[in-house]
C-alpha cells in the first residue's frame, strides 16, 4: 500500500513538476514576445537594430517588427527611394505593434527622392496590417505624375494614428480606403498643403487632408482633434463611405487653396468638412468642429441619401456655412440631386453657428436652436477673437504668426486660443438645446465652445479604435469644466454639469468615449477598445449628468442609444458593437472632474513614460513619441546619438512585458521545481 501511495506521490510531484516547468517556458516565452528596437538615419540596417546600433531604414523596422513590439525612430529625416509598406499586425489594443518617434525628437519620411510609377499609384507609406499605432512621425513631400499620390494609404483596421504630420504631397495626407474593417482612429494630427496639380482629374481634385471612403462594413472610425489646412481639395472627405464615421473637436480652414494660401486650383473643390456622399443613407456624427475661410463650403453634406447629425459646429467666413444637399440613386447607380430627405433620414442640426447666416438645400432638414433659427445675427462683439492671421492671410509666414497653427497642448489636443469663442455677453449664450453634451449655466451655448469651460477643446481623450460610436452620440463641448449644481428637470444647474478639465464627454443612454478626460502621455499607448454606442438609438433630449455622475430625471438612457436632441428617431446608422477592449461604466460617481455616466474608458491604453512634446516644423507641430525604454543590463554604455546622450545598456531588446515581476515569477517557480525534484 505504500508503495502505491509513494508511486502515486511521485507521478502528482512529477505532474507539477512538468506544469511548472510548462509554466516557466510560458514566462520565458512572453517574455521573448515584445522587443523594442530603434531606427536611425544614421544607422544601417545590417546592425542588430540596438539603441546604439540601429537600423537605418524605416521599412527595415516595418518588416521586422511583430504582435508586441515597439520601434523608435530617432530624429532626423529619412529619404526612402520607394515606398514603405506596413503589412504585419497586432493581435488586439494590448498587443499592438508600436511605432513611435523618440522623446523629444521629431522623425521626418521625406519621399521627395521616391520614384513614382507614371502608370499607377505609388503611395508613400501603404498600412495593410491592422491593430498597430503611429505616432509622432512627420511625413512629406510624395511626388505624382497621373495619379494622385497618398502620403498615408490605409487598408488595416482598429489602428491608430496620432500625432502625425502630414503635409506637402500631391495627394492626400491620409486616405483610409477599405470596403471592410474600419475602426481606426486618427487622433490629433495636421494634413496640410497637400496639392495634385497633374492629376488626371484635374488641377487639385484629389488632394484632401483625411479622407475616409469605400467601407461597407466593420467598425466606426474616429477622427478626432484635427487640423486640415490649405489642401487643393477638401479638408475632410467621407465620400462613398457607407459605415458611419464621427469627426469631431477638429478644424478646417483655407481649402481649395493651394502653395500656403496664393493659389486657387481649378479643380479643388473647397470644403471644410464634406460629409457624404452616401448612397445608403448612413448618418455620420460631425460635432464640436470649426470651418473658416474654405473656398466652398465650411459643411457640407455633399448628395448623401440620408442626413447625418451636426451638433455644436461654428462656421465662419465660408463660401457657404453650411450646404445640406441631398440626391438619391437608382439601382444602376445614377444619381437624382435636390432631393428633399424625409423621416428618418433628415439631416439633424441643433446648436450651431453660422457666421454670417448664409446656407443653402436646407430643405429637408430638422433645424432647430440654430442662429439662423432663432434669427440671431452673429457679430464681432461675440466672440473673444475673429481676427487670427489665418482669416484671410496667405503665404508661409501666416504659420508662424497664427495662433490656431501654433503648438498643440501638452496632452496633443489643438491649441487653447481665443479664436471663435464666445465672449461675455454672447447672443448664443445659453441659447442652445441639451443634446447630450456638457454645458456650464441655465442650457447650452451655440457653436463649438462652451462659454465659462475650461481646458480649451477636449480632444485629448484616447477614443477606443475600433468600437462604434453612437450616431448622434455626446462628444464634450470644448471640456466645460464647472462646479455644484444638482441637474433637475433634464438639465444640468447652474454651474452644473462637473466634467474633467479638458472635456469628458457623457452620452445618456449610450456610452460615449471621454475626449480631452482621459489623456495618453506621450509615449503611451493610445486605449483602442473602448466604450462603444449604438448607432441610430432614439434620441432622448434632456439626459444630460449631473455633478457627482448622477443621472438627471427625464434622461432616461435609450437602450444601446445615444442621446441626441428633440427626441427624434435615428434609423440610419447600425447598430453598436462593443469593442472587448474597453469596458463601459454606468452609474460611476464623479469627483473634481471625473469622465461621468458611461463614458469611461477602461482597459486598453497602457501610459507610456512622461513623453515630452516637440514642435514641428511652422505651423504644423507635432508632438514626438513617447518615452523610450532604455536598457539595464549587462553593465553601463553610454552612447550619444542625434544629440542626445541615453546611459544604460544600449542593447537590450528585451521585451516591455519581461518586467521586474516576470523575473521574480520566474525565479519562484524555479525555485519550487528544484524543491520538488530533491523530494523525489
Amino acid at each position: 500500500m505504500k508503495s502505491v501511495e509513494r508511486l502515486s506521490q511521485n507521478v502528482h510531484r512529477q505532474s507539477l513538476l512538468s506544469w511548472l516547468l510548462l509554466g516557466l517556458a510560458f514566462f520565458a516565452a512572453r517574455g521573448a514576445l515584445a522587443a523594442e528596437y530603434y531606427v536611425s538615419p544614421t544607422g544601417s540596417d545590417s546592425n542588430p537594430g540596438t539603441q546604439a546600433s540601429p537600423w537605418g531604414t524605416v521599412q527595415k523596422a516595418a518588416s521586422t517588427a511583430v504582435a508586441g513590439d515597439t520601434v523608435w525612430f530617432r530624429g532626423g529625416t529619412y529619404s526612402p527611394s520607394a515606398g514603405i509598406t506596413f503589412s504585419k499586425s497586432g493581435t488586439s489594443d494590448t498587443n499592438r505593434i508600436n511605432y513611435f518617434a523618440y522623446q523629444g525628437e521629431v522623425p521626418k519620411i521625406d519621399f521627395s527622392n521616391m520614384n513614382v510609377s507614371s502608370t499607377g499609384y505609388s503611395m508613400g507609406i501603404t498600412v495593410s496590417g491592422s491593430w498597430l499605432h503611429f505616432k509622432g512621425i512627420e511625413e512629406c513631400c510624395l511626388k505624382e505624375t497621373t495619379f494622385a499620390n497618398n502620403g498615408f494609404d490605409v487598408s488595416g483596421s482598429n489602428d491608430t494614428f496620432e500625432l502625425l504630420n502630414m503635409h506637402n504631397n500631391m495627394g492626400n495626407g491620409i486616405f483610409m480606403g477599405t470596403t471592410t474593417g474600419g475602426g481606426n482612429l486618427i487622433l490629433n494630427c495636421d494634413s496640410h498643403d497637400n496639392y495634385d496639380p497633374t492629376t488626371t482629374q484635374g488641377d487639385g481634385q484629389n488632394a484632401d487632408g483625411f479622407g475616409v471612403h469605400y467601407q461597407t462594413s466593420g467598425a466606426t472610425t474616429i477622427v478626432r482633434g484635427c487640423r486640415s489646412w490649405w489642401n487643393s481639395d477638401d479638408g475632410y472627405d467621407l465620400i462613398n463611405q457607407e459605415v458611419p464615421v464621427t469627426v469631431e473637436n477638429s478644424w478646417a480652414f483655407g481649402c481649395g487653396y493651394s502653395n500656403y494660401g496664393t493659389g486657387r486650383p481649378a479643380d479643388g473643390n473647397g470644403n471644410g468638412f464634406k460629409m457624404g456622399s452616401s448612397k445608403t443613407g448612413v448618418r455620420h456624427l460631425v460635432q464640436n468642429n470649426v470651418a473658416w475661410g474654405n473656398k466652398a463650403n465650411g459643411f457640407y453634406a455633399n448628395h448623401s441619401a440620408g442626413g447625418n447629425t451636426w451638433y455644436n459646429n461654428t462656421s465662419f467666413q465660408n463660401g457657404t456655412q453650411y450646404d445640406m444637399l441631398a440626391s438619391s440613386w437608382d439601382a444602376a447607380g445614377n444619381r437624382t440631386d435636390g432631393v428633399t430627405l424625409t423621416g428618418t433620414k433628415v439631416h439633424i442640426m441643433r446648436n450651431n453657428i453660422g457666421f454670417p447666416d448664409k446656407n443653402v438645400s436646407m430643405n429637408g432638414v430638422d433645424t432647430q436652436f440654430n442662429t439662423w433659427d432663432l434669427n440671431i445675427t452673429p457679430a464681432a462683439k461675440d466672440f473673444l477673437s475673429i481676427t487670427d492671421t489665418t482669416v484671410g492671410g496667405t503665404g508661409q509666414a501666416i504659420e508662424t504668426s497664427s495662433l490656431a497653427l501654433g503648438p498643440r497642448q501638452a496632452d496633443g489636443s489643438l491649441p487653447n486660443v481665443d479664436f471663435m469663442k464666445l465672449a461675455a455677453g454672447s447672443q448664443m449664450i445659453d441659447k442652445g438645446t441639451d443634446v447630450g453634451l456638457p454645458y456650464v449655466g441655465a442650457a447650452p451655448d451655440l457653436g463649438a465652445y462652451e462659454y465659462g469651460a475650461t481646458g480649451g477643446t477636449p480632444t485629448g481623450g484616447a477614443t477606443a479604435a475600433g468600437g462604434t460610436t453612437a450616431t448622434g452620440g455626446a462628444t464634450g463641448a470644448a471640456g466645460a469644466t464647472a462646479t455644484g449644481g444638482a441637474a433637475t428637470g433634464g438639465k444640468t444647474g447652474g454651474g452644473g454639469a462637473t466634467t474633467a478639465t479638458g472635456g469628458a464627454t457623457t452620452a445618456t443612454g449610450g456610452a460615449t468615449t471621454a475626449t480631452g478626460g482621459t489623456t495618453t502621455p506621450i509615449g503611451g499607448k493610445t486605449g483602442g477598445g473602448g466604450a462603444t454606442t449604438a448607432t441610430g438609438g432614439k434620441t432622448a433630449g434632456g439626459g444630460s449628468t449631473g455633478a457627482g455622475g448622477a443621472t438627471v430625471v427625464g434622461g432616461a438612457p435609450g437602450t444601446g442609444g445615444n442621446t441626441g436632441a428633440g427626441g427624434v428617431a435615428e434609423t440610419g446608422g447600425t447598430s453598436g458593437v462593443v469593442d472587448t477592449g474597453g469596458t463601459v461604466e454606468t452609474g460611476g460617481t464623479e469627483t473634481g472632474g471625473s469622465v461621468v455616466t458611461g463614458g469611461q474608458i477602461a482597459t486598453g491604453g497602457v501610459p507610456g513614460s512622461a513623453g515630452a512634446s516637440s514642435p514641428v516644423e511652422t505651423g504644423g507641430n507635432v508632438v514626438a513619441g513617447g518615452t523610450p525604454q532604455p536598457g539595464s543590463t549587462g553593465g553601463t554604455t553610454t552612447s550619444t546619438e542625434g544629440g542626445q546622450t541615453s546611459s544604460g545598456c544600449s542593447c537590450r531588446i528585451a521585451g516591455r512585458q519581461a518586467t521586474g515581476s516576470t523575473g521574480f515569477a520566474l525565479l519562484g517557480l524555479l525555485v519550487f521545481a528544484l524543491r520538488l525534484r530533491r523530494r523525489r
